[in-house]
């Protein structure tokens, strides 16, 4: 890649993650769905199943999801310094607008107008995370033994810390897998290896092993 392609690489990265940040209320979970949208559909950078694997490891490190998220990406694009241009983009709006809101929170925090639109906002904000939880389930669950740690982690995560249910998924693949291989299963490591004509519905019903 020439100079010019580099630096034009990661000027989009930074104002890709710019654009997203602004508009995401909600936290990393609510900006799923548009990093996914510009990353994937828009740019083309990634497939859909790489950015399913970040969003995995971004909740499994310390830190914010957002930042991991677009750290990781950056990274995967365009190394170190992609992984800096896309961690400046999405953490720059943030800073600028709790700065603002800083400012201006002793003359808002009792208008009922802001405390209705906020109401409204955090109930928008389930909307978006239940949407991104579809999105990444249809590339996460490649057969019944994802679709089962799928049921037995949602109740878990009631008890447990999420970077324990991570872990202990991580432990439950190895396993399964090792187990399927030994058996002599064929392990199908991404749901586009279905047949072309297989739908949710029969896939749920035991097409898959």
């Amino acid at each position: 890649m020439t100079m010019k392609g580099q630096w034009k690489t990661l000027f989009q990265l930074f104002w890709t993650f710019f654009k997203i940040a602004p508009v995401t209320f909600g936290g990393g979970f609510a900006m799923i769905p548009l990093i996914e949208k510009e990353v994937v559909e828009k740019r083309e950078w990634l497939k859909s199943e790489e950015v399913t694997d970040v969003f995995a490891l971004s909740q499994s490190v310390p830190g914010a999801v957002a930042i991991n998220s677009a750290t990781f990406i950056g990274h995967r694009i365009a190394g170190m310094k992609g992984a800096m241009a896309a961690m400046i983009g999405v953490t720059l709006p943030t800073f600028l607008i709790v700065l603002l809101l800083g400012i201006l929170y002793f003359f808002i925090q009792d208008n009922p107008k802001i405390e209705s639109a906020f109401i409204s906002i955090r109930a928008s904000i389930v909307a978006i995370i239940v949407y991104a939880a579809i999105k990444i389930g249809k590339t996460a669950i490649v057969d019944k033994s994802t679709f089962g740690i799928l049921i037995v982690g949602i109740p878990i995560l009631f008890f447990i810390h999420p970077v324990l249910a991570i872990l202990a998924g991580a432990i439950t693949g190895v396993v399964t897998i090792s187990i399927k291989r030994k058996l002599g299963y064929k392990i199908n490591m991404d749901r586009n290896e279905k047949k072309a004509e297989e739908n949710d519905f029969e896939y749920f019903m035991g097409a898959g092993i």
